[in-house]
């Protein structure tokens, strides 16, 4: 296990501090330890760029892009956004939010939402014409997400808010205790049928109301053990996943488990170590551990099917599960695309050269989307 990734994204929570500069060194230019040398294949499918274009670097940040009907849109750190038209790359427009951001776009009830490091959720108008900005507790560094005419914003202190899509202003709060130590990460919020799910350091998963920001139901992921705080460390650092009415989630020296949507109530769990995420597609659930091994799991009872651990120190992202194969991103730029039947590669595309932080984004049930640090943005199509 990672002992110096734990050590590198621990944040100083209880005084609202951040170890920033620690933090940087994990998602630096490069992995502390020797990466993995891409292994050879024989091909099983064919990955090629349909387009591609750049919205500046991301730099400490991770950013994700947001996909809304044929558009897609994506933002760098210095607050330029840019929209393209999903098939073809066309642009829909660009414009600058006028301030640094710091996690990515979200799209929701007709706006453009972006937050910054100083807790600033900004709405725009696919014009570019600026909607509204709402002052929060915390920095924002994971995409607003929203639905039924509600913005759900996460900060870094614990805190997850639902705002008037209309003007910004707060309809509710939600928030929790944090341990004194929990990795900073950029996980989001998952907004589906009306509930808000969201996981925590300490290991719980919660849902709550989008109309009220009730909780609906809080569960176990994993329980903190170990004689030692950074022991103890069981955070959730990813975005749950959902398909259907099955939750999944995985913490960060812990366990991944998946859960009944309505009722919290647990479907299977096992051991897992996990700060980059997981997939679910209809089949199985697959997680990226944190020695960058990517495993697929029976989503029905959590029986391991297969393992691919050829991408070691190769900073893999969250899988992507996408028709036939599963696909992830590394720290050099490269998509690695693997069978879904046994996690043999059938296929490698290059990007830019630089790392690409966060999980590959559907288009289509055969094109994928990918952000880069520098800023490029990668339609992928699989044949």
């Amino acid at each position: 296990m990672r002992s110096w990734l734990a050590a590198a994204a621990l944040a100083l929570l209880s005084g609202c501090q951040t170890v920033s500069g620690v933090y940087d060194s994990w998602f630096g230019s490069a992995p502390k330890q020797k990466a993995a040398a891409l292994v050879s294949f024989t091909p099983g499918a064919t990955a090629r760029i349909v387009w591609q274009g750049n919205v500046g670097s991301a730099e400490r940040g991770a950013f994700y892009p947001a996909v809304s009907g044929n558009t897609v849109y994506a933002a760098g750190a210095s607050g330029q956004i840019a929209g393209f038209i999903a098939n073809s790359g066309g642009s829909q427009g660009r414009f600058e939010a006028g301030t640094p951001l710091s996690g990515g776009v979200g799209f929701a009830a007709g706006l453009i939402l972006a937050g910054t490091a100083k807790g600033e959720v900004l709405a725009f108008e696919p014009s570019g014409k600026p909607a509204w900005r709402t002052q929060l507790s915390g920095e924002v560094l994971a995409p607003p997400a929203g639905a039924d005419g509600i913005v759900v914003v996460r900060t870094g202190d614990g805190r997850i808010y639902g705002l008037n899509a209309a003007d910004g202003k707060q309809r509710w709060v939600y928030q929790r205790a944090l341990p004194p130590l929990a990795v900073r990460s950029h996980a989001g919020v998952v907004v589906h049928r009306g509930a808000v799910f969201a996981g925590f350091p300490g290991g719980r998963l919660v849902a709550i109301a989008l109309a009220n920001g009730n909780v609906g139901w809080e569960s176990v992921v994993a329980l903190p053990k170990g004689a030692t705080e950074l022991d103890r460390v069981t955070d959730v650092t990813s975005s749950p996943v959902i398909e259907g009415t099955q939750i999944c989630a995985v913490a960060y020296q812990g366990r991944v488990a998946c859960f009944d949507a309505l009722r919290g109530e647990t479907l299977w769990a096992r051991d897992a170590s996990s700060v980059a995420g997981m997939g679910l597609d209809a089949r199985n659930a697959y997680v990226t551990d944190d020695q960058d091994a990517v495993q697929a799991l029976d989503r029905n009872r959590g029986a391991s099917l297969w393992k691919q651990d050829k991408l070691r120190g190769r900073w893999a992202t969250a899988p992507l599960a996408l028709g036939r194969y599963v696909i992830v991103g590394d720290f050099e730029g490269y998509v690695h695309v693997m069978s879904r039947e046994d996690g043999a590669f059938v296929s490698r595309v290059a990007t830019d050269g630089s790392p690409i932080r966060v999980p590959p984004v559907a288009l289509d049930l055969s094109t994928f989307l990918v952000q880069t640090r520098n800023g490029g943005v990668y339609a992928i199509n699989l044949q």
